[in-house]
């Protein structure tokens, strides 16, 4: 009897959404996001920026401070790609009461980057859909001067 209801748990376990799980990233698609968002976040300081900035344009052996970490925040990112009127990307970032919208390149840029991430698309009402909530992320300078595949987390919510 106990293993019956142990492989029903097992099953129904199975068949519970992906979407009610936490999602979480590391590496070269981590470091992606950072930058990507970390530029666009009010929270994020100029110097910050520029670092995150160098780092996704190949250059880990930017300038730094020892211990260095960055941190990248924002309360939701929702981004819509058209399958129906293809031309169609949007995204809107939200940090605390700001939000910031993308369209165009950028947006696509953001949108595959959360693609990247693990986060799953869905569609619906002729556009595909891509979002997140909470998403915190870490970027160590030094590890990632390192050049051994570390140095920077995301977690986030779908």
């Amino acid at each position: 009897m106990i293993a019956h209801k142990t492989v029903a748990l097992a099953f129904l376990s199975a068949l519970a959404p992906a979407a009610a799980q936490a999602g979480a990233s590391s590496g070269s698609n981590a470091l992606a996001l950072s930058a990507i968002v970390g530029d666009l976040s009010p929270q994020t300081s100029a110097a910050d920026k520029k670092l995150l900035a160098a780092y996704f344009a190949g250059r880990a052996e930017a300038p730094h401070a020892k211990g260095q970490r960055i941190a990248v925040k924002a309360d939701a990112i929702d981004c819509r790609a058209g399958n129906v009127d293809i031309t169609s990307r949007a995204c809107e970032l939200t940090f605390g009461a700001k939000k910031i919208d993308l369209s165009g390149r950028k947006a696509n840029e953001l949108y595959a980057t959360l693609i990247e991430n693990g986060v799953v698309a869905e569609g619906a009402a002729g556009s595909s859909h891509a979002s997140i909530t909470a998403l915190d992320c870490i970027v160590d300078a030094d590890e990632v001067a390192e050049k051994a595949g570390g140095g920077a987390r995301c977690a986030f919510s779908p």
